[in-house]
Formats: structure tokens, sequence, C-alpha cells
């Protein structure tokens, strides 16, 4: 199986506003960068969208080694989603999992590959994080066009 890495990122202007997701994928000494925007959204779903895309983009079940800097995506997929679809997707509270369509959207992916997931403090200098963010600013940019 192929190991992948993955750096992914979202971004908003405004939040809700107008946002951005990137990725940087990198196998070996080859690497693709993505990135996408949508007009009305929130800093959460663009980092959940970021990993989604960066899983989706991958054509072959691979080894995936994904680095983000949300807590929220990496809590939520390796702590919380379990309790949450045991509760028919209800929080701990009663109350409906929030983003519940992209949790669902980032498992299905999830089953795909062999994820290990990675935090990395977000603006603090680590370079393909901060091209991820880059990469999310430009998904921005390209709906503002």
């Amino acid at each position: 199986m192929k190991t992948v890495e993955a750096f992914t990122d979202g971004a908003c202007k405004g939040n809700p506003g107008p946002g951005g997701w990137g990725v940087l994928l990198r196998m070996d000494s080859q690497s693709r960068e993505l990135f996408g925007g949508d007009g009305a959204t929130t800093n959460n779903r663009m980092e959940l969208t970021a990993a989604i895309e960066a899983l989706a983009a991958l054509k072959e079940a691979c080894t995936v080694e994904l680095t983000t800097d949300s807590t929220y995506v990496k809590d939520g997929v390796t702590r919380w989603m379990a309790n949450w679809e045991r509760n028919g997707w209800r929080t701990a509270a009663g109350k409906p999992v929030k983003n519940q369509d992209l949790w669902q959207a980032l498992k299905a992916q999830v089953a795909r590959h062999q994820v290990n997931w990675h935090w990395v403090k977000g603006h603090s200098g680590h370079p393909e994080n901060e091209l991820a963010d880059t990469l999310a600013n430009r998904g921005i940019e390209a709906l503002q066009r």
C-alpha cells in the first residue's frame, strides 16, 4: 500500500462567511496542491472539507499520514465520531451533531484508507501547514473574483 502525506487547512473570512480549503498531497518526490471554496460557510466546515478532499483525491487505498491544525477535525474523527454515530448523530448533550453531512462524508473517505491523524499548531511556521493555509486562502480569492 502506498504511503501519502496530506496536509490540510481551512479558512474563513468571517465565521460564517466566504471560506476556502487547501490540501498539499505528497508521495515520494511528487506533490499535488488542491484548493476550493464556498461562498457561505464556516471555518469548521472548511477544515472538514479539506480533509475530505485530500482523501477523495487518492484514486486507490493508501496509508495516509494526514496533518491538520484543527483539533475539531482530529478529535472529531478519532474520539467523538463513533459515539455520535452510536447515539444517532447526537452529541453527549443530546443535540444534533453540527456538520453531520461532512462528518459522514469524512467517515466514508476514511474507510477507503488507513489514516493516521496528526495535529500541528496553526500559523506556527510549519512549512506544509503554511502552504495548506495559503491554498485555503487561494480558494477564497478564487470565489471573490
